[in-house]
């Protein structure tokens, strides 16, 4: 894991110190080392910062060069089939000098170019020279785990790097975007645009979307293509649902054994739901005869009724594993405000991200690098809540039978027990105008609250940009749009920022393409049924999770006592401050009060984007 940055400049040459600043601007996400490179023709320039997990020696080092200097790669990630490929490499005459993944994908590419990228299993963003096409190759992975950012000006300039911060190192202006501020207050969910997912919250900076790749030609032209998506209309594999158990859990754990991979120690990070418990018990029930004990990191919250310790305690019971716990409250969030949001660099929608960096900091404390963890299973096996109503609608139009059946075994679940034609009666009330709405031809503007607070100049100038909901038809085209446009990459960014914030590796073991195509090639029935979600994981896994876990209904997370924390004294100055730059901007109007549930809303957009940049060095 790693912080990537680079230069192609056709106006000027590339300087070293500018490189230097670029990558010292990421040392967090690299402590172990640094490099840059720059072409003998001086036009572009390669810059590194090393966080050792694979081939701890100077082996690994970055950027690194392959086949007699025509290529050179700065790379941040992990490969995690690299053992595979390169046995299939070297097979076909390619020789290596190093245990790195790196060296490998430099192979690969040589081999394969741009096709590489159908082999690899990992988590990257990564940008190759090529020196006798002179070419710069840039590619993200297909979920987005890993960040890549960049700065264009057609046939003159091309800056990236890991993290805005190394662009505003180089001396990009820090401009704030207000399309995306204002889409931002109506509602903490839009922290990107799905209608364009290379657009960020300033303007001139751009992000690579997740499964593409770009290339920079010798006139200094761009040209961007997508190199992996999903049919959602592919017919799935013909398998019984026992058939299906057995290839998840042989996908599931091959997924898991590849991302245990490390010549680092790893742990797991643990909040006590069913996604995270199920690695934790996998990664137990592999290392039976392992005398090694790891160890899990969890976030806990005194005083708080969504506090999940028992839940958490029962897997540490039933495995191996050494638990440890930090214990964030509203001291610690007046402490840690500023370094978090300088580490985030854009709005998130909650405090829930201030747990996962405690639990990030509290691994580096114990010396763990490497964290396996459960993102990207809700959004893959159906585990949101407001799934279930969607499936229900599809079944209506279809399987009046069923729908009968899913709708009385999800209200008697969730609600209580009355008679059928009572459960019809709900649905017509409750279920089904909400979705007769969201199915409409004409798509809603996202908002979850009135624009009262805004100024009407505010309002009226950016509303012609709201973000829109499209028209979910089915539970595979929601699961679609919450993995590939609004919802999964917004939680990968957070992670991969709260983690390299203390120079740590997460990894997702669900996240592995193969696991993902699978599963959703399946019935949706294989993904809820009975009034359960999730139900191919709770039955794959159910032999090797606590049972209160593996069929417990409701769903937390790190969900933090956000209203109390926000009450401190210290908290309430940083709103009031940041209500004051927020109406100095002409944003929001000067009222005496926040509208109930928007003073994180405004306390971030403020500190976040309205903050000149602070040089962390």
């Amino acid at each position: 894991m790693c912080g990537i940055a680079g230069i192609y400049s056709k106006e000027n040459p590339v300087k070293h110190s500018d490189l230097k600043r670029m990558t010292d601007s990421l040392i967090h996400r690299g402590p172990d080392g640094e490099g840059q490179w720059i072409n003998e023709s001086g036009d572009v320039g390669l810059g590194h910062r090393r966080l050792s997990i694979i081939d701890l020696t100077d082996s690994g080092k970055q950027p690194m060069s392959y086949f007699h200097g025509r290529y050179t790669i700065t790379f941040n990630g992990e490969i995690y089939n690299y053992i595979e490929i390169k046995k299939d490499l070297t097979k076909r005459g390619y020789r290596f000098t190093s245990s790195s993944d790196t060296e490998v994908l430099l192979a690969l590419y040589d081999y394969k170019k741009e096709d590489c990228l159908a082999e690899l299993d990992g988590m990257f963003a990564f940008a190759i020279w090529d020196g006798k096409e002179n070419n710069l190759f840039c590619a993200r992975d297909r979920f987005g785990e890993k960040p890549f950012y960049y700065y264009y000006c057609p046939n003159k300039l091309f800056v990236f790097a890991s993290e805005m911060k190394g662009l505003f190192a180089y001396g990009l202006e820090k401009q704030s975007n207000s399309k995306m501020i204002f889409n931002f207050l109506l509602n903490p969910h839009i922290t990107c645009n799905p209608d364009d997912l290379a657009e960020t919250f300033y303007n001139g900076i751009s992000k690579l979307e997740p499964a593409c790749f770009l290339k920079i030609d010798s006139s200094l032209t761009l040209s961007k293509k997508k190199y992996w998506e999903i049919d959602l209309n592919k017919r799935y594999t013909p398998l019984s649902f026992p058939q299906a158990i057995e290839q998840f859990q042989h996908l599931f754990e091959t997924s898991v054994k590849r991302r245990l991979r490390s010549d680092v120690p790893v742990g797991s990070s643990l909040s006590g739901g069913i996604d995270s418990s199920t690695i934790v018990c996998c990664v137990d029930k592999m290392n039976h005869n392992n005398r090694v004990t790891q160890k899990t990191f969890s976030a806990r919250f005194k005083n708080f009724e969504k506090d999940e310790g028992r839940f958490i305690e029962s897997v540490i019971n039933t495995t191996k594993y050494e638990p440890f716990f930090t214990w964030p409250d509203e001291n610690s969030l007046a402490d840690e405000i500023e370094d978090l949001l300088y580490h985030q660099e854009e709005p998130f929608g909650t405090s829930s991200i201030f747990a996962q960096w405690e639990v990030m900091k509290l691994a580096k404390q114990n010396n763990v690098t490497v964290l396996l963890d459960g993102q990207g299973a809700d959004e893959i096996l159906a585990g949101y809540p407001y799934y279930y109503p969607i499936y229900l609608y599809q079944l209506l139009h279809n399987v009046k039978g069923k729908y009968l059946h899913e709708l009385k075994c999800y209200t008697q679940a969730h609600y209580h027990s009355f008679g059928e034609s009572k459960l019809e009666m709900y649905f017509k009330n409750l279920i089904r105008p909400y979705y007769k709405g969201m199915l409409s031809h004409m798509p809603k503007p996202l908002f979850r609250r009135n624009n009262t607070f805004l100024t009407d100049d505010f309002f009226f100038a950016h509303y012609n940009k709201k973000i829109t909901a499209p028209n979910w038809a089915t539970l595979k085209e929601r699961q679609s749009f919450d993995i590939f446009q609004l919802g999964l990459e917004s939680l990968l960014k957070w992670g991969d920022r709260n983690s390299m914030a203390f120079s740590r590796e997460v990894r997702f073991p669900y996240l592995y393409h193969e696991l993902v195509e699978f599963i959703l090639s399946l019935p949706d029935d294989y993904k809820i049924r009975d009034g359960w979600l999730k139900y191919l994981l709770r039955k794959s896994f159910e032999p090797i999770l606590p049972k209160e876990i593996a069929w417990r209904r409701d769903k937390i997370g790190y969900e933090t006592p956000q209203e109390r924390w926000l009450s401190t004294p210290v908290m309430r100055e940083l709103i009031h401050e940041a209500r004051k730059k927020l109406e100095a901007e002409n944003i929001i109007k000067p009222i005496s009060n926040c509208p109930a549930g928007i003073e994180w809303e405004i306390l971030l957009s403020s500190m976040v984007l309205f903050t000149p940049e602070q040089s962390k060095i």
